[in-house]
């Protein structure tokens, strides 16, 4: 028996007293990241506005398995925010422009009322090409009569992890949560309303396809309502794909089980606790990086070089924790391996770049911050 096949169903319960000590760290982490970032400038401001959108963007893909080109969202998120700055390429692709538009109509607004031709609106943003290779998703409506399924595995033996309310119910049912979500009972604590949201319409799987991406949009809908700000300085698309395999394993569990959602909402709360503890180290990050460029606003850099920094500064901590070496600096840059170790010399000598310990083939340079 599916959740939805409960008696009761959608009246979830859950223990309130053993989500309290996690709720309460996340509003002691909601005001340290608001009083962080009204402590930065305002440019400063945007640059973290910016990181954490992108963020967004590409993780909430990639826990569906599809991969974005970084600096094409890059480029439609300073596009949509009116950042133009140097070193971003002004290529975007209408996925990035899409999927940006998605998330942002997610948050800039809100307090305006999720409705059915919305949600249909928002998934056909995650279609702009049309409905996929096969021509089998219906775009910008709800699914068909097949039964939806969540299956892994061979496809002559597959696993069914879980299956969706028949077409019949679908579109009462989706308005029985629309209408909770635009009037949500009196007393429900914010955040396990967005926990909550996110896991009755992911269970209603009401799209062939793009359903994990447009419930978390509407997650971060709620989550900007709980906050009452529009702005989103943290992703937790971030957070649950670092956890992904425990994500798809707490979404089962739950809707394999009763009303009682103490366990998922537990989980998802962690998991807000943990993307808002990230939030404060990329603050901190794009703190630094807009510092450097203020230190070398007047230092002169080709396009490449900048392109270069960009990136070494958008990811530190991530995939050039241990530096850059010039055979990676010739395939992000695009250049042959002499003008690659021409460029990099050129930055340590400017004070962009330094050496780490080591030599040889292993040379690797990060950026100098301080």
């Amino acid at each position: 028996m599916y959740i939805w096949q409960q008696h009761n169903w959608p009246c979830f319960e859950w223990n309130e007293s053993i989500l309290r000590p996690t709720l309460d760290a996340i509003r002691l982490l909601q005001g340290r990241v608001l009083g962080r970032t009204d402590a930065a400038f305002e440019q400063a401001d945007l640059d973290v506005e910016m990181d954490a959108l992108i963020q967004n963007a590409i993780r909430t893909s990639e826990i569906e398995g599809e991969r974005l080109d970084v600096g094409s969202v890059r480029s439609s998120v300073a596009r949509h925010l009116g950042l133009e700055q140097a070193g971003f390429s002004t290529r975007t692709t209408p996925e990035s422009e899409a999927l940006i538009e998605l998330l942002l109509q997610a948050t800039h607004h809100p307090d305006e009322p999720i409705s059915y031709p919305q949600l249909c609106f928002w998934q056909s943003l995650l279609f702009v090409k049309g409905p996929g290779v096969l021509g089998k998703v219906r775009v910008g409506e709800l699914r068909g009569d097949h039964p939806m399924q969540v299956v892994s595995g061979r496809i002559d033996r597959p696993t069914v992890h879980f299956e969706a309310p028949p077409r019949d119910f679908l579109q009462a049912e989706l308005d029985a949560f629309i209408t909770w979500f635009n009037h949500p009972p009196e007393g429900l604590d914010s955040l396990v309303r967005a926990g909550i949201a996110h896991l009755w319409l992911i269970t209603l799987h009401p799209f062939d396809d793009g359903n994990g991406r447009v419930t978390r949009a509407v997650t971060d809908k709620a989550l900007a309502q709980a906050e009452r700000q529009s702005v989103r300085f943290y992703s937790l698309s971030a957070a649950i794909m670092a956890r992904r395999e425990a994500y798809y394993a707490h979404l089962e569990s739950a809707q394999k089980g009763g009303l009682d959602i103490t366990p998922w909402l537990s989980w998802f709360l962690e998991s807000l606790k943990e993307a808002l503890e990230q939030a404060l180290l990329r603050i901190d990050r794009v703190l630094s990086k807009t510092t450097f460029w203020q230190r070398h606003a007047t230092t002169v850099l080709n396009e490449r070089q900048i392109r270069v920094l960009n990136r070494l500064l958008d990811t530190a901590g991530g995939e050039f924790e241990q530096g850059i070496n010039a055979r990676k600096y010739q395939a992000l840059a695009k250049v042959s391996k002499a003008t690659a170790t021409r460029d990099m010399a050129e930055l340590v000598a400017k004070g962009c770049l330094y050496k780490l310990p080591g030599g040889g083939r292993s040379t690797r340079y990060t950026v100098l911050l301080g």
